[in-house]
């Protein structure tokens, strides 16, 4: 390390790096990124109504949350035949 770079000023790369990464962090807990996944599994479980009638006791929903990943499973117990001819009615 020489005597030049030590009283150097720092690049502006870094530090806008740096602010960005807080600025969008803050964004996130802001806004909670769980409407989006809120918005689809409301989407998938009408589309599922749409053509099989459901109880809704029979739909179960988990949504698991990681550092970067949102995982959201949704389990329905399919009724027989004679539960989706009465759909169709």
């Amino acid at each position: 390390m020489s005597l030049l770079t030590l009283f150097r000023k720092p690049t502006s790369a870094p530090i806008a790096r740096e602010r960005l990464q807080v600025l969008l962090a803050h964004e996130r807990l802001v806004t909670g990124g769980s409407d989006l996944v809120t918005t689809l599994q409301e989407e998938i479980l009408a589309v599922i109504r749409k053509h099989v009638a459901v109880d809704r006791d029979k739909v179960q929903i988990k949504l698991d949350r990681g550092a970067t990943v949102s995982m959201l499973e949704i389990d329905v117990e399919v009724p027989g035949p004679e539960l989706k001819e009465a759909a169709n009615d």
